[in-house]
């Protein structure tokens, strides 16, 4: 057992591209930290590291890592801060090697920890045979729709692997496809020992990095009440005091920009999140509505009361394949009538296209093709009352497996800015075709992917590294546990809590009155977490806000199933709308292929409410006052 009453986890990146400061902020704040945790992949990221290896067998790793780690790395190894990160990507072996590169330059002893054996790309063909059908698990479609197309594939270890390299006091782990939690969780398991079945630590531990695993997300980043944040600038990001028992608080540096309160970590718990009893990782399955938060100081949050149990003995997998192309161009139109120009842009351009792919001889025009009208309702697209817009960035983009149709697309293009309505300004020439590369998730048996730990260690002076441990194919415990839902989630909230209020005058207000929420994908599907602004709110949207509603208010964006699912715990709703990002990932043609903007659609939409509702709402959790309007029904 850790002689440390508690410990702090930082976090300084959630996706590679985010704030190449943050690192030497948390570094430096005033909180002393035990850990700090870096997330960089996604799934597309796994594809284009692949890439960067296939053309220098020393690439293949978040090469950023090394540069936000440059100037903190002596600062780091003497205040005894560990670094926990995923930034090895496909290559994690050449990222460690840069790093001890790095600490021959600046003379410092380092100690760095490995862990690989997630990249199962060479594997597939022998794992095809012995019976692993790499099914699509979301869409059940067979993988030999793919197979040849495969670029790379990945499983998603868990914290096990990294908690074992942690036993060797490293100063750095470094790893491949390890889940954005577990590499949070690994800290708790090793510092408190915790046992792999305890199933309520297991899943503090990973509420705790799913809650931290997007930067500043947790401490202001992407907020609905963006006007209570006091400062962007300078944001600080999410640290965890994590204790013994699974408990834990969230808080940042004093003195940072940034806000942390119960309502950024309910958005940041409700984000990307599927079924709240089922939050499957390697580790556990944690039960999102258990949690319970609470705040007694400012810029402080407490999460306790999470249950947890087993994990399942399958691990997903996340395999990139080649799908074609799209190409993606945009003209700047400007009023009067900029709408109208703006249509008889598009409408010109789409005739002309198909015109001359058929001078050109092929039989088809492009398989999928979208028109946006950046500035007037391009994300929401028709959901409320439209606005006059005074320019237009129209957008036109196709996508599909003949290089030469967009060959054609690219090069007509610019030939709109002379041959059309007045009132156009030039973006650039023609636009470049890109590479579409989609997501193909699966679930493969534990066995088929173990993790390998090796440990190198470099003294000062010596120009090269040495082994000093490695422990190859590390087993998985035995589980076998159910993803499935297994006891009903319990609902305090009575519908009397409202009822009382039927009295009251009927209002029209924005849901951003009574509610705030995020979201954000899964593949093709959007997440919706819409969360009261009080208790009584919650049991108001509970009785009112169905899956059928939303289903009607996003028919021009959900093309599949709504799917609502109750999370009293945090007063809160979460929305699956299935469908909904034309693919999603790299394959969407949308400009929002991420469903960021989903959130603030459904915010904007108006309900009739009785008006005392909003007299439940305290005055931390009000809505700040930006374009609300009330009016009586």
């Amino acid at each position: 057992m850790s002689k440390k009453d508690f410990i702090r986890i930082a976090n300084a990146g959630g996706y590679w591209g985010d704030d190449p400061y943050a690192l030497r902020r948390q570094v430096f704040g005033e909180l002393k930290l035990d850990y700090i945790s870096i997330d960089f992949l996604a799934e597309i990221t796994m594809s284009i590291l692949q890439k960067q290896r296939a053309k220098d067998p020393n690439a293949g790793y978040a090469k950023d890592f090394i540069h936000a780690l440059e100037p903190v790395l002596e600062e780091c190894l003497k205040r005894k801060i560990k670094i926990i990160t995923n930034a090895g990507g496909v290559n994690p072996k050449s990222c460690a090697e840069d790093l001890f590169n790095l600490a021959r330059k600046k003379n410092l002893n380092l100690k760095v920890a490995v862990v690989d054996g997630d990249d199962i790309f060479s594997l597939i063909p022998s794992l095809r045979t012995k019976g692993v059908a790499f099914k699509n698990m979301e869409t059940d479609e067979d993988f030999s729709n793919c197979a040849d197309r495969v670029l790379c594939a990945n499983t998603y270890f868990g914290a096990l692997p990294v908690a074992e390299a942690l036993k060797h006091e490293p100063d750095i782990v470094l790893c491949g496809r390890v889940t954005d939690t577990g590499i949070t969780l690994a800290a708790m398991m090793h510092e408190f020992n915790w046992k792999l079945d305890d199933y309520d630590k297991l899943a503090h531990g990973i509420v705790a990095g799913h809650i931290i695993e997007c930067g500043a997300q947790a401490s202001g980043g992407n907020f609905t009440d963006w006007q209570k944040v006091p400062s962007f600038i300078d944001i600080g990001f999410p640290i965890v005091e994590c204790h013994p028992d699974g408990s834990f608080y969230v808080t940042k540096h004093p003195n940072t920009g940034g806000y942390i309160s119960c309502q950024t970590i309910r958005e940041q718990l409700l984000y990307e999140m599927g079924t709240p009893q089922s939050y499957i990782t390697p580790d556990v399955i944690a039960d999102f509505s258990t949690i319970q938060i609470s705040s007694e100081k400012p810029e402080r949050v407490k999460v306790t009361g999470i249950k947890g149990r087993k994990p399942t003995d399958l691990l997903k997998v996340s395999i990139a394949y080649e799908d074609g192309y799209k190409c993606s161009g945009s003209l700047i139109i400007s009023g009067p009538d900029v709408r109208a120009k703006a249509e008889m842009f598009a409408k010109v351009f789409w005739l002309r296209l198909e015109s001359e792919l058929k001078n050109a001889g092929f039989s088809s025009t492009v398989k999928f093709k979208n028109t946006e009208y950046v500035g007037d309702d391009s994300t929401h697209k028709g959901m409320l009352n439209k606005h006059e817009a005074i320019e237009i960035l129209l957008k036109l983009t196709v996508r599909d497996h003949d290089r030469n149709k967009l060959n054609i697309f690219r090069k007509l293009l610019p030939s709109l800015i002379l041959s059309g309505p007045s009132g156009v300004a030039v973006t650039g020439g023609a636009p470049l075709i890109s590479d579409v590369v989609s997501y193909w998730p699966a679930l493969i048996p534990q066995d088929c992917a173990l993790p390998n730990v090796h440990i190198y260690e470099q003294k000062s002076g010596e120009d090269k590294c040495h082994l000093s441990y490695e422990k190859l194919k590390m087993n998985w415990p035995i589980t076998g546990g159910s993803s499935l839902i297994e006891t009903p989630i319990h609902d305090p909230f009575s519908p009397a809590l409202v009822s009382v209020m039927s009295t009251s005058k009927a209002i029209c207000v924005s849901l951003m009155e009574i509610a705030h929420a995020r979201s954000g994908d899964k593949g093709d599907t959007v997440n919706i977490g819409l969360i009261g602004r009080s208790p009584e709110c919650y049991v108001w949207l509970r009785e009112n806000i169905t899956a059928e509603k939303v289903n009607d208010w996003f028919h021009s964006l959900c093309k599949g199933n709504v799917h609502r699912y109750l999370v009293p715990n945090l007063w809160a709703l979460n929305f699956l709308l299935e469908e909904s990002l034309g693919g999603g990932g790299t394959m969407s043609l949308q400009i929002d292929a991420q469903g960021k903007t989903f959130s603030q659609a459904l915010l904007r939409c108006e309900v009739d409410i009785p008006e005392i509702l909003l007299s439940t709402i305290s005055p931390e959790f009000k809505a700040c006052a930006g374009e609300l309007v009330r009016r009586s029904v």
